[in-house]
């Protein structure tokens, strides 16, 4: 098929078909312009550049959403759009948008643009919230001129689409077209020529004036893939415009719209596995941001897991739920995005934490917190349900949103406009909901909901709320409520395990539990002692806190976030902020304590045992050590301490002992505790002094369980507390394990493993297809 018209008046065009390299050539001029994206210089993995993937015809460029864009030095002039063209300017090109922009200060995310919006010169091509988009000009004569798609005309996510932003300035017309048809077109004078945007560059992929976030962040920057881009400095007809659409139909797929494989333009993980930092073993998104991990749920054989996630890059931003699935809690496989904000009344504005549980046929559904700005308070109880009775969606990939929020706060529930993070159970008598808010005037709470339905719900009153005048530092809020059951202790009574995150004024973020009694008639908790405790004595890194009964083992399961602790510069610079904790059973012990350990399937991870000793002294142990190297590892050790008050194991450690953190306990003291005094040496990094917490041992021995996993760091001590931090070594030396003690110690036993990464094998290995 010949071409569809003989492309007069071109005077840019990218076709994008390079499929490799840091640059795209601009056809025209055969300027080569260069790619700027995160990885083309890399300080923490090894150096990559820009992904490219299949475009409509040959390749076409993925963008990031965050850092990838291209700058194309413009001079003035008829070849370039200059003063003798600007009667007319067409944009065409082929968008796959993988994620839309929330629409901070109202900028539109840019496909392609020159412009300078308060001087009212220059053109924009680009997208806005939930997919729709604009094509405006500023003019000679004065004035910014919008053009905007029309409802029903959005550019879907993942998808294909062909657009065209026509402005006419001899016959006073802007027009759009989406896929070779004219959508939208609005009025101008007759005889508007755009005004030049001076001293500005066309960009690619960024917004020329974008909205700062973070003090490093850009925001407004394209997420997905393009291809063909072409820019005129004529009018193109409306003949020319489905032509070429139509062109590109015939001539490369068979006469039918092109589609895009989802493999194509996921967020990849690929290039973040050789981050020396990054966890492998640790459930984490596949880039980009996540904050808490929730709404766990087994069903047909698999176990889902949730986490707030922001697909657009490294940063809290445009929350989401992403989405993982596992066969053992151990190996996860990447979902597409669970739920995402969408053009409506319910939650435009972000989907934020919650919870899983079963409908009365058993089938899994999901309660999150929608976010309405425009509502007052802007966060409200909502539901969504699988396509499985559908579809047979085994992996429960699509989700339907119930239309209306199910429970709505009003004024004496709870602290106005704190109302989040529900926490919902079923049982024989119906449905249960747990809160996240506060109490006006006083401290956080945890407020309680009942229903027969799952849909109409009655509010209870608060479940249960502590003293603030007591212990300040549970705050003014609660979130991420959970509560589990415990079984029977040894006097035959009942109990549950309460879990709440306070945030605000005053609050320690941390995960505060009590075990105690649930009143189910006055749906109340009753705790056994006031005073709350900690699962773990890390600083910040084991936070957000969500739970399970486990159906296949009746085990209680809590998965946390474990924070990064890192700037923005750096979380730039990575393509990554924050990961899950490793999955911890929860249970009461004999002795009335709450119990910890890590889940059993996490053995399946182990490769070669590096080591196995008993009853060594510390100088025997330490000579063994020395040929121990690692940062992925699994270590179990118990020390008996003779003339000892503290010991512990160093780990991470450079051979010089120049960088190394030190894991341990003061019996004196009895607290459980890390030393990031000597973590790093990096300038950028934070890791640093002495965080930990009270753990009575009552005569026992040091028991430590331990996984390391790059910068991650989980230390068990005696099935009772926990301590999760980071490490950001700066030395590529820094795997060595030395144990220390500020005295005698004998080492009664002391095992460590090699440990494997969870995303290394392919996904049909280790998740067969059914």
């Amino acid at each position: 098929m010949s071409l569809p018209m003989d492309d007069q008046g071109l005077i840019m065009h990218w076709p994008f078909d390079e499929g490799e390299g840091a640059s795209a050539l601009e056809n025209v001029s055969q300027v080569r312009d260069e790619i700027q994206y995160v990885f083309n210089q890399a300080e923490f993995t090894e150096p990559t550049g820009p992904q490219w993937r299949q475009g409509v015809t040959g390749s076409g460029l993925l963008f990031d959403g965050y850092s990838t864009s291209i700058v194309h030095s413009v001079n003035q002039g008829a070849a370039s759009g200059g003063p003798e063209s600007l009667s007319a300017l067409s944009i065409g090109v082929w968008v796959a948008p993988r994620s839309y922009d929330w629409g901070y200060e109202s900028k539109l995310t840019a496909i392609v643009n020159r412009h300078n919006r308060e001087r009212e010169q220059g053109y924009l091509l680009g997208m806005f919230r939930h997919g729709c988009w604009s094509f405006q000009v500023g003019l000679e004569e004065g004035g910014w001129t919008e053009i905007w798609s029309p409802d029903g005309h959005e550019l879907p996510k993942n998808e294909w689409s062909y657009v065209n932003g026509v402005f006419d300035g001899d016959q006073g017309e802007i027009k759009l077209y989406l896929n070779g048809s004219e959508i939208a077109r609005t009025s101008v004078p007759r005889g508007s020529r755009l005004a030049e945007a001076t001293g500005t560059d066309l960009l690619i992929g960024k917004n020329n004036h974008s909205s700062q976030w973070g003090g490093v962040f850009n925001l407004q920057m394209f997420s997905g893939i393009l291809d063909e881009l072409k820019i005129y400095n004529r009018a193109l007809s409306a003949e020319e415009v489905a032509a070429s659409y139509r062109h590109v139909l015939d001539s490369a797929h068979g006469g039918v719209k092109p589609q895009v494989q989802y493999d194509e333009i996921k967020l990849d993980r690929t290039p973040l596995l050789q981050d020396r930092h990054r966890p492998q073993y640790h459930v984490s998104p596949p880039a980009h941001w996540m904050n808490e991990p929730h709404a766990p749920i087994y069903f047909g054989g698999q176990y889902h897991l949730f986490y707030q996630h922001n697909p657009l890059g490294p940063f809290f931003y445009h929350i989401h739920w992403g989405h993982w699935v596992s066969k053992d809690l151990v190996h996860w496989r990447d979902l597409p995005v669970a739920l995402a904000p969408e053009k409506d009344r319910l939650a435009p504005d972000g989907i934020w934490s919650g919870s899983a549980t079963y409908d009365a046929d058993g089938l899994p559904v999901l309660f999150f917190t929608a976010g309405n700005d425009s509502a007052s308070p802007n966060q409200s109880v909502a539901l969504a349900r699988s396509t499985y009775t559908r579809d047979g969606d085994p992996d429960l990939v699509q989700w339907i949103k119930h239309p209306e929020p199910l429970i709505v706060q009003v004024k004496g529930m709870g602290a106005f406009g704190d109302f989040r993070d529900p926490f919902v159970w079923k049982d024989d008598d119906g449905w249960y909901a747990l809160v996240g808010s506060g109490i006006e005037g006083g401290g956080g709470a945890a407020l309680a909901f009942a229903s027969k339905d799952m849909l109409n719900w009655t509010y209870k009153g608060p479940f249960y709320q502590a003293d603030i005048q007591k212990f300040p530092y549970l705050g003014p809020i609660w979130e991420l409520p959970v509560l589990l059951p415990l079984g029977t202790d040894k006097q035959g009574e009942s109990k549950h395990l309460l879990l709440v995150s306070p945030v605000g004024k005053g609050a320690d973020v941390e995960v505060f539990y009590w075990i105690g009694r649930l009143d189910k008639e006055h749906l109340s908790f009753i705790p056994d002692r006031e005073e709350p405790e900690l699962i773990d004595v890390g600083d910040f890194h084991f936070t957000g806190p969500s739970g399970m009964v486990d159906p296949k083992t009746g085990r209680n399961i809590v998965f946390t976030i474990a924070q990064g602790d890192r700037t923005s510069e750096l979380e730039y610079q990575s393509g990554w902020a924050h990961n899950a904790g490793l999955p911890l059973s929860v249970y009461l012990r004999d002795d009335g304590r709450l119990g910890i350990e890590p889940i059993q399937e996490l053995e399946s991870l182990r490769g070669a045992k590096r080591l196995s000793i008993r009853d060594k002294s510390l100088a025997e142990a330490n000579v063994l050590l020395r040929d121990v190297q690692g940062d992925m590892l699994e270590i179990q050790v118990e020390m008996e301490p003779a003339s000892a008050t503290k010991l512990g194991l160093k780990v991470r450690c450079t051979p010089d002992g120049e960088e190394e953190t030190l894991l341990y306990y003061d019996f004196n003291e009895a607290k459980l505790l890390v030393d990031r005094t000597k973590t790093t040496l990096h300038p950028g990094e934070k890791c640093r002094g002495v965080q930990g917490g009270k753990l009575e041992l009552l005569d026992e021995n040091l028991k430590l369980h331990i996984y390391l996993d790059r910068s991650m760091v989980e230390a068990y001590a005696n099935g009772l507390k926990s301590l999760t931090t980071r490490v950001y070594p700066s030395r590529r030396d820094a795997l060595g394990l030395e144990i220390w003690g500020d005295g005698e110690l004998v080492i009664k036993s002391m095992e460590v493993w090699d440990m494997h990464s969870i995303w290394w094998r392919s996904a049909s290995a280790v998740f067969p297809t059914s």
